[in-house]
């Protein structure tokens, strides 16, 4: 994994800009109401989807952005760069396809495939040193997307720092009462694998029960718990 980053390296005073404009556009174009994903049209619109990529590259949160600035800025980043991995390889039927053949690469999100700032990155590490680590908001594994037919939805809009909250419970509220990831009824409780695998984020301040409870209130703490699998196809 090599050496150890200080994320807080990155945070430097760049200029006000804080989102590439062509990205709201992108998702619109690109991301059906549904959240499948035209990747191939993301791979002919190369100037506006690589502008994008280039801003993402070298706009990293400045120190004077507030959390919800610097929250939406590494929600989205991984959400473009996730989109650049697989239209890198396209076409494949999963992001799981995806290897560099290199050691020590246990799966795509450990490539280092993109900078930020100036540093190597991968999509581990947004995901688990920086949005778990630093934010402790756990509907951010709602928010970010992992390419897949199980994941929660990819948003056909940008995530943006004045409306987060409203898109965060947005994207709770769908997933969590989406019968194709979570069966929840009086009698059973099937959950998203995200749940089993993410459990310690979920229960830091409450159960996974009491925590669906705010979202869906057919689910019955006398259930088992029960995890789905997890269709890692493409979501095109």
């Amino acid at each position: 994994k090599g050496q150890e980053v200080d994320f807080s390296s990155l945070e430097k005073e760049f200029s006000e800009v804080k989102f590439c404009e062509d990205w709201p556009v992108l998702l619109k174009e690109y991301v059906s109401e549904e959240g499948n994903v035209d990747y191939l049209g993301f791979k002919n619109d190369s100037l506006r989807f690589h502008n994008c990529l280039s801003f993402f590259s070298n706009h990293p949160p400045a120190q004077n952005w507030s959390r919800a600035e610097k929250m939406t800025y590494w929600i989205n980043a991984y959400n473009i760069f996730t989109i650049k991995l697989i239209v890198d390889n396209y076409p494949l039927n999963s992001i799981k396809d995806i290897s560099d053949g290199l050691p020590m690469i246990n799966s795509p999100w450990d490539i280092k495939f993109f900078q930020i700032g100036g540093i190597d990155f991968d999509l581990n590490t947004i995901e688990h040193e920086i949005l778990r680590k630093q934010f402790d908001e756990r509907r951010i594994h709602f928010a970010i997307n992992c390419a897949s037919i199980s994941c929660p939805r990819l948003l056909n809009e940008a995530y943006d720092p004045i409306r987060l909250e409203e898109q965060l419970e947005k994207q709770a509220i769908e997933f969590i009462n989406d019968a194709s990831k979570n069966i929840i009824t009086q009698k059973e409780t099937k959950l998203s694998k995200i749940f089993d695998w993410f459990e310690s984020d979920f229960t830091k301040e409450t159960s996974i029960i009491e925590f669906i409870q705010k979202y869906n209130d057919q689910i019955n703490s006398e259930n088992k718990i029960e995890y789905l699998g997890y269709d890692w196809g493409l979501n095109e």
